[in-house]
This record gives C-alpha cells, sequence and structure tokens, in this order.
C-alpha cells in the first residue's frame, strides 16, 4: 500500500505550508505535482536537494512527479530571496543546462517507468515563447491585481530593502509567469499540486489564484522549510563556494566531506531529509548516536547514502577510503590507490615545494627535502633537531637523519608527504 506523502513528509520535518484540503485530494487517486528549477548553471547544487527529494517521496508515494525547467523564467530571474537581478541566458545555453539537469534528478526520479506515475521533465520555454506580450497581459495579467501582486513578500522586501536598487517591471512580473505556468500545467498535464521552498510560497498562490480564475478549477499548494544550520552558516556552501551536484564542480571526496563535517545537531535533521531511510531506521541511529556521538555514526550513515545517491556506490566508497587514508595502518599502499584529482582534495591547503625529479635519482638528503631546498623548517638546525627527536616521517614512516628520498617514494610517481610531528604536513612535487 502506498504511503501518505503528507505523513511521510512531516515526521521528515519537509513541511513548511500546506493549502487546506491538499490531503484529502491526494488520498482520493494519484495525483500530477511539479516543482520548478532554475537552469542558469549546468549543475543542480545540494541546495536544490530539498525539492528534488519532495519529488522523489512524491514518486515513492504512488504520485506523479513533474519537473519544470525553468527556461523561461530563468531568462528573467526570480525576486525571491534575491537581492539584485541575474543574468539572462540563450536558448542553447538553456538547453544544455536542461540535459545535465535531467541527467541529476535521474538519480533520484524514475523517468523511464512504464507506469502511471513516471516522472516527467518540462521547460516552460516550451509554451512561453510563443506567446506575445499582448496576449500575454490580454489573457493573463488582467486577471492579477497590481495590489494582490505588491502583497507578496518577495515583492514587499525587494521594493523596501536599502540594500536593493529597487525592482524591474520583468522580475516584477515572474510571478505571472510562474503562476501562468501552474494554469499550463494543470490544463495540459492534470498537475494540482506545486511544491517548493517557503519563500516559493507567493509565486505558488498566483498560480492557484489563475487556476481558479481563468482555469475553474482548483490548484494546491506545498512548501518545505528552507534548510538552515545550526552554526548559522549558509547551508550548500563551503569555503570554495556552492556545494555542487555535479563532480567536475564539486569533487565525490569534497561532497562527502561536506555531510560528514554536519554538527550533532545538523545530522539529526538531515539524515530524515536527505536519505530515503525508514523512520524506525532513523530513530534507531539517533539513538545509536546518541549512545556515542564521538562515533559520529549518524555523519557517516548521512554521507553514505547521499553521495551513493548523488554520485556512486563506487564514489562513495573511494570518497571513504580517501576519508580514512590519513589514519590507515597501510597508509603507504592504501594512498596509491587514490586518484590524483583525490590526493589532491585530500592535501588541500597542505603547503607544496616543488623540485627536480633529477634531485631524486641519487637519493635526496633529509636536511635539503626539509630546508635547504624547500624551506618547509626555517634551518637545517631546525631540521637536524627534528629527525633526532624522531618526529619526521615520509610517507607516514618514521625516517632519520641518514634516510634519503627517492623516486621509489613518490605517489602517483610525483608527490611525497612529509610530516613533522603529527600536525605539520607537507608536499613535495617533483616535476
Amino acid at each position: 500500500m502506498a504511503k501518505n506523502f503528507i505523513e511521510e513528509l512531516t515526521w521528515r520535518g519537509m513541511v513548511h505550508d500546506t493549502m487546506p484540503g491538499v490531503e484529502e485530494h491526494l488520498k482520493e487517486s494519484m495525483r500530477s505535482a511539479y516543482v520548478g528549477f532554475d537552469p542558469t548553471a549546468d549543475s543542480l547544487h545540494i541546495g536544490n536537494l530539498v525539492p528534488i527529494m519532495l519529488l522523489a517521496h512524491y514518486q515513492r508515494c504512488g504520485h506523479k512527479p513533474v519537473a519544470l525547467v525553468g527556461g523561461a523564467t530563468g531568462m528573467i530571474g526570480d525576486p525571491s530571496g534575491k537581492s539584485s537581478e541575474r543574468n539572462l541566458l540563450d536558448e542553447k545555453t538553456l538547453r544544455h543546462n536542461q540535459e545535465a539537469i535531467k541527467n541529476q534528478l535521474a538519480h533520484f526520479l524514475d523517468f523511464e517507468s512504464n507506469e502511471a506515475n513516471a516522472a516527467v521533465l518540462v521547460n516552460n520555454y516550451d509554451w512561453m515563447k510563443e506567446f506575445s506580450f499582448l496576449e500575454f497581459i490580454r489573457d493573463v495579467g488582467k486577471h492579477i491585481t497590481v495590489n494582490y501582486m505588491m502583497s507578496k513578500d518577495s515583492v514587499k522586501n525587494r521594493i523596501s530593502s536599502e540594500a536593493s536598487e529597487g525592482m524591474s517591471f520583468t522580475e516584477f512580473t515572474y510571478q505571472l509567469v510562474q503562476g501562468y505556468d501552474f494554469l499550463h500545467l494543470y490544463r495540459d498535464n492534470q498537475c494540482t499540486i506545486q511544491m517548493g521552498g517557503s519563500d516559493q510560497w507567493g509565486n505558488i498562490t498566483t498560480g492557484t489564484e489563475l487556476i481558479r480564475r481563468i482555469g475553474n478549477g482548483k490548484g494546491y499548494a506545498i512548501t518545505c522549510p528552507l534548510i538552515t544550520k545550526s552554526d548559522g552558516s549558509k547551508f550548500g556552501k563551503s569555503e570554495g563556494g556552492n556545494v555542487w551536484l555535479d563532480a567536475k564542480r564539486t569533487s565525490p571526496y569534497k561532497f562527502y566531506q561536506y555531510w560528514l563535517n554536519s554538527s550533532d545537531e545538523d545530522a539529526v535533521k538531515y539524515i530524515k531529509i536527505f536519505t530515503f531511510l525508514t523512520k524506525d531506521d532513523v530513530e534507531s541511529l539517533i539513538k545509536e548516536h546518541q549512545e556515542a556521538p564521538h562515533l559520529r555514526i549518524l555523519q557517516k550513515r548521512l554521507a553514505k547514502e547521499i553521495t551513493s545517491m548523488v554520485h556512486s556506490v563506487e564514489d562513495f566508497e573511494n570518497a571513504e577510503k580517501a576519508s580514512n587514508i590519513l589514519f590507515s595502518k597501510s597508509f603507504k599502499e592504501d594512498i596509491k590507490t587514490l586518484d590524483e584529482a583525490t590526493f589532491l582534495d585530500v592535501f588541500e591547503g597542505v603547503p607544496q615545494a616543488e623540485l627536480s625529479k633529477a634531485d631524486l635519482t641519487e637519493g635526496l638528503d633529509m636536511i635539503a627535502a626539509l630546508a635547504a631546498k624547500t624551506n618547509f623548517l626555517v634551518s637545517n638546525g631546525e631540521a637536524r633537531r627534528a629527525l633526532k627527536e624522531n618526529s619526521v616521517s615520509v610517507n607516514k614512516e618514521k625516517v632519520k637523519e641518514d634516510y634519503k628520498i627517492t623516486t621509489a617514494d613518490l605517489i602517483n610517481d610525483t608527490y611525497v608527504i612529509l610530516n613533522k610531528g603529527k600536525r605539520n604536513t607537507y608536499i613535495l612535487k617533483a616535476i
């Protein structure tokens, strides 16, 4: 028996607002619902994962998900939660981005199913491109008053904000275009529900208003909370910017690390939102985690589930291995199994010095490796002291002053890892 969608979202903490009657509407028969995605890049990022999970749960509960790529709205820009206007894109770029986004959504949604609730991808550019301006203001614009549009928070906040430069007419009309999308999908795809983040409530209800006034029907809205982090920093951002779903933009290792580094408080919230684990499994994991927080059971399971889903099980296993490699008892063998990109991810931010492979042919003595050739340590004297104290290692193996670094020590035929004590790591790059 199919699960109750609203009940499923509720225990996961994924309901912010629903329009009255939507739960009964869903119980009556299979329903179509849509979520819109911004196609201004050829990858989604983890900020998009909540609406993706909404659609994925929707399909798993027996209903039909519609993913809308906003080709037309992407040419305008949604004012919700933004303080400035966005760059506009040409059609060729939008089509490329649409295809890339569909490939990412296919990790969560079944587009190929022969069942009635197979997922569908649509692009609002396909029905908006033929619309003339005069037709739009005659057939759509006359049904919504300026007073109604001005009452929306996204418009009020933008106009009243001192930091804002105001709002262009183009952006002001955004809610009408998004509202028309809902009407179009209501007519052509029997789509009766629109879902999105809580900041989309105003745009979604404009759509339900158009369905009522023009379509003589009833549309419903479901919104989810905007994700926040317990420390106040922005969810979905790392030091390098957005955490993307595309492996070329954010490597699987960095993606895995983002979730692994979640706080305990956030991990409790994320394990419900970003996985398909059952309520019993989640409660059991939370209990287990609370008994031994230092083992980070929740974070590890969260990182495993979401990395396997967005990338692959193999990518997860490689990321996990790379994460554990610094503490591995067979470090020298394990480190050689990492590809160069992951190796550099693991040691990102670690100071490097370049030297010639020719220096290693006859062996590079440790004083030169630590000081003279690299300046890792400030002087030959400090290098000698460190070696005498037995605090220097090459590729995690302790060495004495008489050790020579040769090409046999190279990882990926390029790198040598030096450590002084536990905290100071340096990379030698042989070119």
